[in-house]
């Protein structure tokens, strides 16, 4: 039985053009700036975000880290969406590497209320921490590959400046934003002092992730990167790959918008089974096993069982995520399998 697999666009696979420059890569040593093909792949993404500098780093959780680094001190504070990926799940990074105070707001759909960060922003005084930084996703893993309106993201860069704080934005999926919105990336990265996007999720390179911002930004990120290990060596191997997925895979991430929305379409009708509509917008699908026979870890393994991979969210919530690796007719034969497998269980 052919698998499908809906646990995330980070298990998609590079393409012949990717592997072909991979093999042609010209490289050098980073460490010292001498790898050409990594600097190409640098100058590009800081081009495309509007950036004056760019620096390739292992990972999305990396870049993130390394940009709290670099824009925060030890004892400092760092305003996060509640449900963030740098707060959610980078194991007390900020804490751990920056000694950084993580400032939870709560959001809706990935959006903080900007009253509320407001109010999170401390006035100066001896017994607070400063607030170092304000932290935004886009699009929102957590809650559903949302995007956060351009709007938003300029009044809170607004009141971010008005208190003199910058803003990095994890846009691991930012180029999904910018799609799903019709808009050139930098417009949205514009919005940030600094911008993370991975190169390993929808864009499908095999490995890395780039972090841009100001020229004096990025060689404090430089530095923070050795620090933590990511100084790499001929790492053009790599960024070859990346530089064919900026080329080659941005415009087709509107295919994978598609088949989410059919998917969750498809899922809706299912008996058991809910999904916020509203909350689809880019490649994520998050649904909820509301049928008491069955909850997340089960459907999610009574699944497997049938050749359809995905991730249990919480205990009665499953997301699915669609990439270059999956066909319109894999989302149909999926959803063959769903309804299968949950008239099954009501018998």
């Amino acid at each position: 039985m052919r698998q499908i697999d809906l646990r995330s666009d980070t298990v998609t696979r590079p393409t012949a053009a990717m592997r072909r420059a991979m093999f042609e890569a010209e490289v050098g040593d980073d460490v010292y700036g001498e790898d050409p093909t990594v600097n190409r792949l640098q100058e590009v993404a800081a081009a495309l975000l509007g950036k004056e500098a760019a620096l390739f780093l292992p990972s999305g959780t990396q870049a993130n880290q390394v940009a709290v680094l670099s824009h925060a001190g030890r004892g400092e504070e760092v305003i996060v969406e509640a449900e963030s990926h740098i707060f959610y799940y980078e194991v007390a990074g900020i804490a751990a590497l920056a000694a950084c105070q993580a400032r939870p707001v709560p959001g809706h759909r990935g959006m903080m209320d900007l009253d509320r960060v407001e109010a999170a922003i401390r006035a100066d005084n001896i017994h607070f921490p400063r607030t170092a930084l304000i932290c935004v996703e886009n699009t929102h893993n957590r809650a559903g590959g949302t995007v956060l309106p351009l709007e938003h993201l300029e009044e809170l860069s607004g009141l971010a400046r008005s208190h003199g704080v910058p803003v990095h934005m994890d846009g691991a999926r930012v180029f999904n934003a910018a799609v799903a919105q019709g808009r050139p990336v930098a417009e949205i990265a514009a919005t940030a002092d600094s911008v993370m996007f991975c190169l390993s999720k929808g864009l499908a390179a095999p490995v890395g992730s780039v972090l841009a911002g100001t020229k004096a930004f990025i060689e404090r990120a430089r530095r923070h990167r050795k620090l933590l290990g990511g100084g790499m060596r001929q790492a053009g191997i790599l960024a070859a790959a990346g530089l064919v997925a900026l080329d080659t895979m941005v415009g087709r991430l509107a295919d994978d918008h598609a088949n989410a929305r059919t998917l969750a379409l498809g899922i809706a009708s299912v008996a058991g089974l809910h999904v916020d509509l509203d909350t689809v917008q880019t490649n994520i699908v998050l649904f909820e096993v509301v049928d008491p026979a069955w909850d997340a870890a089960s459907l999610v393994a009574a699944l497997e069982q049938v050749g359809v991979l995905c991730s249990a969210f919480s205990p009665r919530k499953i997301r699915l995520v669609t990439h270059c690796d999956v066909s319109s007719e894999d989302v149909s034969e999926a959803l063959d399998r769903i309804e299968t497998v949950m008239t099954r269980g009501r018998r």
